[in-house]
């Protein structure tokens, strides 16, 4: 009880470079905000990039899009839309001074980031028994099933029974070329910068739930958990552009 009466009383008092509290919340917002804009600056590169080879090699995309397990990438999609309502509570905890629905919900948002992980690591797994990892085992030719494990032999007949039963037909050339390395090369480099974003923000978390259990935040200050919000906000955003320009432009 005393430690929480301290903490209060030191959250009031903002430090020396502030006129007041709402200045030092405003300045840390900000800077939240920048660090954002330059987040956005570094995905936008990579989106520029891959728009242009996209339209430099249609087919090949296409074709190394089809080769993705597109209902894996929707799970996960939904699963990470989920953390965002979670995080979404966890700030509202903070707003209300409750540590307890701070911590509940975090804990919450790290189980739920690693669901996406898992599923994003086994997709991983798939690609490379389909020696689809450039630089590293990339084939020229697709491999038999029984070169593959049992479970990316399993997800390879679940694809050709979708495929006939569900989806529209789509010619899947067996033959792969340059163009649908580099696909996967951006597929790669843009997903897995992003799981590493997600393995910081769970990092992040962690700390945060340690600061609650010892009461550090209050109705009145909790701008850590605020602003860590927006960046679990922004992760999930990224995620929700690179499904669809990974996972669903198939059309010829």
């Amino acid at each position: 009880m005393t430690e929480h009466i301290v903490t209060e009383r030191t959250h009031e008092i903002h430090e020396h470079q502030f006129e007041d509290r709402l200045q030092q919340k405003e300045a840390a917002t900000l800077g939240m905000w920048t660090f954002l804009a330059t987040e956005v600056l570094f995905f936008g590169g990579l989106f520029v990039s891959y728009t242009i080879y996209r339209h430099r090699w249609p087919n090949d995309f296409r074709q190394g899009s089809l080769d993705l397990k597109w209902y894996m990438g929707g799970v996960n999609t939904a699963v990470l839309l989920v953390s965002s309502f979670t995080m979404a509570m966890a700030v509202h905890a903070a707003s209300i001074g409750s540590n307890r629905g701070i911590i509940r919900y975090l804990v919450l948002t790290i189980l739920i980031g690693t669901v996406f992980l898992c599923i994003k690591g086994c997709e991983y797994y798939i690609e490379y028994e389909e020696h689809l990892v450039p630089g590293l085992n990339f084939a020229e030719y697709k491999p038999r099933p029984r070169e593959m494990s049992t479970v990316a032999r399993e997800f390879d007949k679940f694809d050709d029974w979708f495929n006939e039963h569900v989806s529209p037909p789509r010619q899947k050339s067996d033959q792969r070329t340059p163009g649908q390395e580099l696909f996967f090369l951006f597929y790669f480099i843009m997903t897995g910068i992003h799981a590493t974003h997600m393995i910081i923000g769970i990092c992040v978390m962690l700390v945060l739930i340690w600061m609650a259990k010892r009461e550090m935040f209050s109705a009145k200050w909790h701008n850590p958990v605020e602003n860590f919000g927006l960046y679990w906000h922004f992760v999930d955003i990224v995620w929700v552009f690179l499904f669809p320009s990974l996972y669903l432009l198939r059309n010829p």
